[in-house]
């Protein structure tokens, strides 16, 4: 058993996620990711079942495991209460830690819900705000939503929920201060920080620069797709 394991085994989700997989299939059967993309949530639990280090650092650099939408569909069919979903999230957290989720299309997707999703909470409280859902990078939100996204500050005045006030009512009010650092102190307490500043490392780290990352990031940006960025296949 290799370092990477036990680490994972330590891990309080895991631990209530994988309760000695006989590798039915059920959790693979109702899965909806599994219908449109290459993931099994047997195949990941066998290998973590399996303890080989070598097969896991493989599953950690591979888009498997953020295929998973997080429905839990998952945990209250499996006959052994088991919850692939947890498991996922552990292997998540670990493959950040260790820069592994820097090696897959998917994984490099991290930079985008750490600048995004986790900036926004630690600035406003909310992981999105209206003017992150651009309708270049949102187009299933359809016509409506593009109204509204070139008209919203009239429409909010319209409708009396402003957008600037401590504690007005609707969405994007101003949460107090004072609040805003209960939350910080929740997100550094339990490790989300740490793990958000690992994104950032591993990138860089697989990059070559801070430069490269921002490279990256605007390529996102103006494009809408990670995949336009061109990787170095040499890193």
């Amino acid at each position: 058993m290799g370092k990477l394991v036990d680490e994972l085994k330590r891990d309080i989700q895991y631990q209530h996620g994988m309760n000695a997989c006989l590798n039915c299939g059920i959790c693979t059967a109702v899965c909806p990711a599994a219908e449109f993309y290459d993931y099994s949530p047997r195949e990941v639990m066998n290998i973590c079942q399996t303890e080989d280090e070598d097969w896991l650092v493989e599953l950690l650099k591979s888009d498997k495991i953020w295929f998973c939408g997080q429905c839990f569909s998952c945990k209250p069919r499996c006959p052994r209460g088991n919850s692939t979903a947890d498991v996922i999230l552990a292997l998540r957290r670990l493959s950040v830690r260790h820069g592994y989720f820097a090696e897959s299309e998917k994984g490099r997707q991290q930079l985008f819900a750490k600048r995004v999703f986790g900036e926004n909470m630690l600035k406003r409280g909310y992981t999105l705000v209206a003017e992150n859902i651009t309708p270049e990078h949102f187009p299933e939100l359809g016509e409506n939503w593009e109204y509204y996204y070139e008209h919203k500050e009239e429409m909010r005045e319209w409708w009396g929920v402003p957008m600037d006030l401590e504690n007005s009512a609707g969405s994007h009010r101003v949460i107090p201060e004072k609040d805003m650092d209960e939350l910080r102190a929740i997100y550094q307490a339990t490790g989300a920080i740490e793990l958000m500043d690992a994104v950032e490392k591993g990138m860089e780290k697989k990059l070559g620069s801070k430069k490269e990352v921002e490279k990256y990031w605007e390529n996102w940006v103006e494009t809408a797709d990670s995949r336009n960025y061109e990787m170095d296949e040499n890193k």
